[in-house]
């Protein structure tokens, strides 16, 4: 985790000075290493944007040299299935089905699907089974969208 909070506090600025916002990193280093951007703006985000944000990264992560060995640069939009990394992630997606993986278990549950009450302090409320359970945002390893039909 120490890497991706390192990625994140580099690279946030670079990506709001273009005008987007840093949704979440994505590293995996190795022989096949990937590090995944995603990005956001209010008019949503294509091809153009995804290669100026690339190429304005790329020489940051160059200079900075944070991913050991050799990687694929890769910039998109969240997705349908958004990554949840912030508080503001979660309030904006108040009333919205998220998948939540716990860092250790509650209750017996490490994994919570349900719908996302409120946010209050730095504790979001999602509710599964009728069943609302308060979460503090630093007891979360990942949280995501789920796509509703």
């Amino acid at each position: 985790m120490a890497q991706k909070d390192r990625l994140i506090e580099l690279l946030e600025a670079p990506v709001q000075a273009l005008g987007y916002e840093l949704v979440d990193v994505d590293a995996r280093a190795g022989s096949n290493g990937l590090l995944r951007i995603y990005i956001d703006q209010e008019a949503g985000i294509n091809l153009d944007d995804c290669e100026l944000v690339s190429h304005q990264l790329s020489a940051v992560l160059d200079v900075e040299n944070v991913m050991p060995g050799k990687y694929v640069l890769e910039v998109s939009s969240p997705g349908s299935n958004r990554p949840l990394r912030t508080l503001e992630h979660f309030r904006r997606y108040c009333d919205h089905v998220v998948r939540v993986k716990l860092n250790q278990s509650l209750d017996g549950r490490r994994n919570l699907t349900g719908r996302l009450l409120r946010v209050e302090e730095r504790d979001i409320f999602v509710e599964v089974d009728s069943e609302t359970f308060r979460l503090a945002l630093s007891d979360i390893a990942s949280a995501q969208l789920v796509a509703e039909h």
